[in-house]
């Protein structure tokens, strides 16, 4: 394992012991959300990848949808919308997926970075307060394009835009992941981290697709493409 994974691994652990902790100080939901954690009716420009997802991962979406089943403040991901971020670019600021702006200097960015398959490997959930995500180990190649990706943004007139999307984490963002949970209230309740506590320990394989730049929604479910590696 290379020094960037240990990291990697590193981070996932940090942020579920700080959320057990967290859990344990605050038994029910707390406070509702005064807001959507994200603007439901607009897009962003992010760069992701839409895989085939493993009889693993269908199997866990299956059961987070039976657990969130006639509760309100439980958003799951749709299965035919699983996606990967590979980096947010702008909020989620577009009244329509069709919006017509220039975008030929982010798309010549992403020509410089491709052709890109990105892989993700060890997947595994990682707990939020109120979220539970799932996260992988990129492969080296992958990491470094992200990297270079990133920096070219950030010295062009896409770096407020950046800045805005990532207002409080470093670039570029550590972690590699898909939000499969998000819970309009401040913690999840009891079933959502019974159920994360029996599975913290289980890996579910590996998910690999080309690199996608879309205008999308704040789940994918609706999504335009801008750009895509061949």
């Amino acid at each position: 394992m290379s020094p960037s994974d240990q990291q990697l691994e590193h981070l996932y652990q940090q942020a579920t012991e700080r959320t057990l902790t967290g859990w344990q100080q605050q038994p029910d939901i707390g406070n509702l959300l005064s807001a959507p954690r994200y603007a439901q009716d607009k897009f962003a420009l992010t760069a992701g990848i839409t895989p085939v997802i493993n009889a693993e991962i269908q199997s866990l979406l299956v059961t987070l949808h039976q657990l969130a089943a006639e509760d309100p403040l439980a958003d799951v991901m749709p299965p035919g919308a699983v996606h990967f971020t590979f980096l947010a670019i702008t909020p989620p600021h577009y009244d329509t997926a069709d919006a017509q702006d220039d975008f030929s200097q982010l798309t010549q960015a992403f020509q410089t970075i491709t052709p890109l398959r990105v892989r993700l490997e060890k997947l595994r959930l990682v707990a939020l307060p109120g979220q539970l995500l799932l996260a992988g180990i990129p492969d080296a190649y992958s990491l470094a394009m992200r990297a270079a990706f990133t920096q070219q943004l950030l010295a062009s007139p896409w770096q407020n835009a950046l800045h805005q999307r990532y207002p409080h984490t470093p670039l570029p963002p550590p972690f590699w992941h898909s939000t499969l949970l998000r819970y309009e209230a401040e913690q999840l309740p009891l079933h959502f981290r019974a159920f994360f506590m029996q599975h913290q320990h289980r890996f579910y394989g590996a998910v690999d697709a080309p690199l996608k730049l879309v205008m999308s929604n704040y789940n994918w479910s609706k999504a335009r493409v801008i750009a895509a590696s061949p």
